[in-house]
């Protein structure tokens, strides 16, 4: 007689798919995020887009990520109508994440630095989770783990399924999404997506879908100070640890399992005064209220633009706003707390007003 071991539990499984229904459904009534146009010279012949993630439901680009990883949680049986959601985050994320356990009707807890902003944090309370922090920011991770193993909860672990739960070949991921927003652009092919790296999942969800569609664009990662993934991808040693970064979202004390080196064809480091600089200067030229890592992207835009120019060449750039500069009131926004960092902005914000009225590359200051 053969033998069996039956684990089917109707009940879970009707919890589960109307659990996914929710989500999609949360989906299904939002628009696309729009691409705006940057305002470039004309006569440069060269067109900056900007994928404005802020929309989304929860403020953030990574709302697609929380998404992407609440599907794979319940399709793979790792989130339960009893379980405890657990996230190691720097803010976004967890907001996210904190929208979609309350979407299903789940417990949510958010284990993030002390430095998090507080806007953040009001943001996750506000969604019914608990912030967890900790001094130390490489002891996310570790905490984490505890927290899942004595509440049997489940760790949604960001940093290590970014990369896997986005489907990269379409469904309407973000790369799938700025191609078809550009078919009817002068320029629908761009040379170069300019984007962050926080987990690495949207760099590699990006480098991913332009092989597999065959074109050309390339994908440049800009990254903070203090992060580890820029020295790692120059020397390829992915045991690389660092600091960690003072601009929140992007940036990493370690380089995470869904970085993906090999898809991404430039990495540029950026100071934080650039960053900063940057969202500031963005807003001015724009009107446009962004946070911090949108300025790290349009930093290593302008000088990718720049190159464009000095070679002569055509095309289109885009890039992407992360998030809104409300978060970040008491930080970025702030010149006291500029000042509490050691951080001057002014030799940047020239640096960009020079580069927007010659094409040249906005140097740091020496």
């Amino acid at each position: 007689m053969s033998q069996a071991v039956d684990r089917y539990d109707p009940d879970r499984r009707a919890w589960i798919a109307e659990a996914i229904r929710l989500v999609e459904a949360d989906a299904n009534r939002s628009a696309d995020t729009h691409l705006h146009v940057f305002p470039l010279p004309p006569e440069w012949g060269i067109d900056l887009y900007l994928k404005d993630e802020s929309v989304h439901p929860t403020g953030s680009l990574k709302h697609r990520l929380a998404r992407s990883l609440f599907l794979y949680g319940l399709a793979n049986g790792w989130i339960r109508e009893d379980t405890t959601i657990i996230e190691a985050s720097s803010g976004s994320t967890a907001v996210s994440e904190a929208y979609f356990a309350r979407l299903v009707g789940l417990p949510f807890v958010a284990v993030m630095p002390e430095r998090t902003s507080p806007e953040k944090i009001e943001l996750i309370e506000f969604y019914g989770g608990r912030c967890h922090l900790v001094a130390d920011p490489t002891a996310i991770y570790a905490e984490s783990r505890r927290l899942a193993r004595e509440c049997n909860g489940h760790f949604m672990d960001q940093f290590t399924y970014a990369e896997r739960a986005t489907d990269w070949r379409g469904n309407n991921n973000i790369a799938e999404s700025i191609f078809e927003q550009l078919r009817l652009e002068r320029f629908p092919e761009p040379s170069w997506i300019v984007v962050g790296a926080g987990t690495g999942g949207t760099s590699a969800t990006i480098g991913r879908y332009a092989r597999y569609r065959r074109f050309q664009t390339r994908v440049a990662v800009v990254d903070p100070e203090g992060s580890a993934f820029y020295d790692a991808y120059q020397d390829g040693d992915t045991a690389r640890t660092a600091a960690g970064s003072r601009i929140e979202g992007i940036g990493r004390p370690r380089v995470e399992p869904s970085f993906l080196p090999t898809v991404i064809d430039r990495m540029i480091r950026v100071p934080d005064a650039a960053s900063i600089a940057a969202m500031r200067w963005t807003r001015a030229v724009t009107g446009r209220n962004v946070g911090g890592s949108t300025g790290t992207n349009l930093w290593g835009a302008a000088g990718l633009i720049a190159e464009m120019r000095a070679r002569g060449e055509r095309g289109s750039v885009v890039t992407l706003i992360c998030d809104g500069a409300e978060r970040y009131a008491h930080t970025y926004c702030s010149d006291a707390w500029l000042a509490e960092q050691g951080i001057e902005i002014g030799p940047y914000v020239k640096a960009l007003e020079h580069f927007l009225e010659t094409g040249e590359a906005p140097a740091v200051p020496s």
